[in-house]
């Protein structure tokens, strides 16, 4: 293995949109949804593991998920868990890793990846990320990876290629579109899923983030002899407070001028909602998933139900919903109206506080 080679995970996200499975206490990367038998981020850890040695890797989080983290990937020390204070999106995400990378490797090539993704192939999404690896080492360039579209889906953000070959730079980023755009999108052959996925050398993203987010850089600038010591807690502390949130993608990435993408089909979805949940489950004669239990279902079909393990559920009657119980709480709800759930949260926290988020 290539010990330039460094991955950093990000997991300092709360999934709310699997709420309730997903809680503030062990949110959606720690569990396994899709009862696989491993969580989102374990998974994520043994992708990358075939081609970063365990000691390169970092995963960068909230801070009350450090020993979650630690849990769920054994193999890494607790230095290798880089805890945020306060969750600011992923541009001061990155930077913090970057900076701490260019501490400890100035030559390091960083694949950043988010702890939560379904990849299917992987023998295929590791030669991909290899040649990323690869194309930065030997040019001036950040790398993201985009997925060849194979429906017009608006809960993905698009990439817009200046060409068909597999490595091309980027023409544009657009956020996620509505149905008609994202129809032609499919159309024009130029857009690309975007995977969230980010291949550089630690020397090129911090030159862009000098350039593209000069405040964000100066903070972390300003405490890079803290990192690694026993005052980083401190000082990340103060970084933290007085950086603004921003994306990567919007601060870096819809800027810079060296921005390449590598296309790539290798079975990969966000698993960003219980729709996707549904779409990637194994169902029965009638179109219903059942993750976890058992479901006894009459006159049911096209339906989500998600029980704990050991849980029996009786359905009767009907059709496009989705059903997620656990200890504390049972949502019912249409899959076409699951966009609510945010809303559902915020009802429940104002009538009975964080006890059931």
């Amino acid at each position: 293995m290539d010990n330039n080679k460094y991955c950093v995970i990000m997991a300092g996200g709360i999934g709310s949109r699997f709420w309730p499975k997903s809680r503030q206490s062990r949110p959606k990367q720690f569990l396994d949804i899709l009862s696989t038998g491993k969580s989102f981020i374990r998974c994520t850890y043994e992708r990358f593991a075939k081609i970063v040695p365990a000691e390169n890797f970092l995963v960068v989080t909230n801070r009350r998920y450090r020993d979650l983290v630690l849990e769920h990937i054994p193999e890494l020390s607790p230095e290798q868990v880089l805890c945020e204070p306060i969750g600011r999106n992923t541009a001061p995400c990155i930077a913090y890793a970057a900076y701490t990378l260019r501490k400890k490797n100035p030559q390091a090539t960083m694949i950043v990846t988010p702890s939560d993704h379904l990849v299917l192939d992987t023998d295929e999404f590791c030669r991909i990320i290899g040649e990323c690896a690869d194309f930065v080492a030997h040019n001036d360039a950040l790398m993201t990876v985009g997925i060849r579209p194979s429906r017009p889906e608006t809960g993905y953000g698009y990439i817009q290629r200046s060409s068909d070959e597999p490595v091309s730079k980027v023409k544009c980023f657009t956020e996620k579109p509505n149905l008609e755009l994202a129809q032609t999108f499919i159309q024009c052959g130029e857009f690309l899923w975007n995977a969230g996925i980010f291949i550089w050398t630690v020397a090129n993203i911090v030159a862009a983030l000098e350039r593209y987010l000069p405040e964000h850089a100066s903070l972390f600038s300003s405490i890079a002899d803290d990192l690694g010591t026993e005052s980083e807690a401190e000082a990340v502390e103060r970084v933290f407070s007085e950086c603004k949130a921003i994306s990567i993608d919007y601060g870096v990435m819809e800027k810079a001028d060296n921005v390449y993408v590598h296309s790539g089909d290798f079975g990969w979805s966000d698993v960003g909602t219980w729709g996707s949940i549904y779409q990637h489950s194994r169902k029965d004669r009638y179109a219903n998933a059942g993750p976890g239990g058992e479901v006894f279902a009459y006159d049911t079909r096209n339906s989500l139900i998600s029980l704990p393990e050991g849980k029996i559920a009786v359905v009767s009657g009907l059709k496009d919903y989705i059903v997620v119980d656990t200890d504390d709480v049972l949502l019912i709800c249409p899959r076409e109206e699951e966009q609510n759930i945010k809303r559902y949260i915020d009802d429940v926290r104002y009538s009975t506080g964080d006890d059931h988020i």
